[in-house]
């Protein structure tokens, strides 16, 4: 456990930041208030998303794909 007054931590708050990655940092301000910070892991990626089961096939994809592409006048790129 780390502990800096205010003006310590806003000085090295880069390195705060850093030690609360491993355990937790108080900030201690003139008036008594205490501040804990430490670090929050989010569970999931945003890109972490459920599948979905359709008939669509990939060909039925890449149409829709290209459909949409001409009417907004976007050129199609063939592999």
């Amino acid at each position: 456990m780390k502990v800096y007054t205010y003006s310590e931590a806003r000085k090295r708050f880069a390195d705060v930041l850093n030690i609360a990655r491993t355990e937790e940092v108080f900030i201690k301000r003139r008036g008594g208030e205490t501040f804990s910070v430490t670090l929050k892991k989010s569970g999931n990626s945003p890109f972490d998303v459920p599948g979905i089961r359709t008939q669509a096939t990939t060909e039925d994809i890449l149409a829709a794909v290209r459909k949409s592409r001409e009417r907004s006048g976007v050129q199609n790129v063939e592999d």
